[in-house]
C-alpha cells in the first residue's frame, strides 16, 4: 500500500511517498481503509523532533513510528476477534496519536477505544478534520478549564485548528464566547458562533479592562502577567499550545506557583487523551449542528510535505485535510 514515510527527523522534505506492507489487526484492533486524514502541529513537532524532548518518546536517534497521521476517517475493513463495538463496513473516525499514529496511509490499524462511528452528517473529508483538535478543545475546556454555563470565556487563537472547535464547544456549554484572531479571520470566527471577536493586531485583550472566567489559550503566547490581568476572580487559564519550550516550562512552573498562592489558576492542560466516550460526545455535538469543522485546504496523500509546509507558515484557519480520493472513488 502507499504511505507517507519518514525515517529521519527534519523538515517536510524528509517525508516520502512509498510502498509499505499493509498492516493486519491484532485481536484488539480494527483495520481501517483510510479515506481522509488531517495534519496537526503535534505531528510537526514529531517530524522535526522539536522540542528535543520529543525524542524521548518518539525515538532518540530516529522515529519509532515512521508513518505520521493522528486524525483519520474511513471504513472498517476487518476486525480482531476481541472487537465488540465495530463491524466490517462501519464508517469511523478517530485520533490515533496514542496508538501508533499511521494515518497518512491507505490502511491503518487502531485500538477500539481510539475510534468512533463517523458523524452521519459529515463526509469523510470533513470527519477527518475533527478528532484530535476537537478532543483537545473539549478536554481543555472541560477538564482543565472547568467550563460552566453562564461563564465569560475567551479563546486565544480562535481561528486555528483547535481554536475553531473551542469556540463552538464553549458555546455548546451555554457560555458567552470571545474569540481572538487576526483581521482576516474575524468574520469566520463570528460565523462559527463567537459572541464577540477581538483583532489582536488592533487590540490587546489583556489590557482592555475586561475580565474572563475562563481563558483557553490555543496559541500558547500569553505571559503569566497577561493571564492574571485578564482573568476574573477565581478565573482559570488553560494553556493548550506553546510557542517555545522555554515558555512552556515557564507556564508550567510559574503558573503552578500562581495557582497555589492566589485565587486565579493558570496551567497547562494535559495532553488530549483519545477515548471512545469523548468521540461519541463530539459526534453528538456535530450531529446536533452545534459543532462543524472549518477546513482551510485539502491536499492529496502525495502532497503531505506541502501540507506541512503550509502548516508551518501558521496562516491556516481551521484544519488542513489530506484526501485519498482514489480510495473513496473505488469504494463507491
Amino acid at each position: 500500500m502507499k504511505a507517507i514515510v519518514y525515517t529521519k527527523y527534519g523538515p517536510p522534505d524528509v517525508l516520502e511517498l512509498k510502498d509499505v506492507e499493509k498492516p493486519s489487526p491484532n485481536n484488539n484492533e480494527v483495520l481501517i481503509k483510510v479515506y481522509a486524514a488531517s495534519v496537526n502541529p503535534a505531528e510537526l513537532h514529531l517530524l522535526r523532533a522539536d522540542p528535543f524532548v520529543t525524542r524521548f518518546y518518539s525515538g532518540l536517534l530516529k522515529p519509532k513510528n515512521m508513518i505520521l497521521g493522528a486524525d483519520i476517517a474511513g471504513r472498517v475493513e476487518s476486525v480482531g476477534k476481541n472487537i465488540k463495538q465495530f463491524h466490517i463496513g462501519d464508517e469511523v473516525f478517530g485520533d490515533l496519536s496514542h496508538c501508533g499514529w499511521g494515518g497518512f496511509a491507505r490502511y491503518v490499524c487502531a485500538r477500539e477505544n481510539a475510534v468512533g462511528l463517523k458523524p452521519a452528517n459529515l463526509s469523510f473529508v470533513e470527519a477527518a478534520a475533527v478528532p484530535l483538535a476537537a478532543l483537545a478543545a473539549l478536554q481543555g475546556l472541560r477538564n482543565k478549564g472547568k467550563i460552566r454555563q453562564g461563564q465569560k470565556v475567551l479563546i486565544n487563537g480562535a481561528s486555528g485548528g483547535v481554536g475553531t472547535f473551542a469556540v463552538q464547544i464553549a458555546k455548546s456549554f451555554g457560555t458567552e464566547v470571545t474569540g481572538v484572531c487576526s483581521t482576516k479571520n474575524l468574520d469566520m470566527v463570528r460565523s462559527i458562533g463567537a459572541d464577540h471577536v477581538i483583532d489582536y493586531t488592533q487590540v490587546d485583550f489583556t489590557r482592555n479592562g475586561k475580565a474572563y472566567d475562563l481563558i483557553f489559550d490555543a496559541v500558547g503566547n500569553l505571559s503569566i502577567s497577561d493571564c492574571k490581568r485578564a482573568l476574573s476572580h477565581n478565573g482559570i487559564c488553560a494553556v493548550a499550545g506553546f510557542t517555545t519550550l522555554s515558555h512552556l516550562l515557564w507556564v508550567a512552573l510559574v503558573g503552578s506557583l500562581v495557582s497555589i498562592t492566589g485565587s486565579k489558576k493558570i496551567g497547562l492542560m494535559d495532553t488530549a487523551k483519545p477515548n471512545h466516550k469523548d468521540l461519541v460526545f463530539i459526534k453528538e455535538l456535530v450531529e446536533a449542528g452545534k459543532v462543524k469543522p472549518v477546513i482551510d485546504r485539502r491536499y492529496p496523500l502525495s502532497e503531505v510535505p506541502e501540507a506541512f509546509r503550509y502548516l508551518e507558515k501558521k496562516h491556516a484557519h481551521g484544519k488542513i485535510v489530506i484526501t485519498l480520493e482514489d480510495s473513496i472513488k473505488n469504494d463507491r
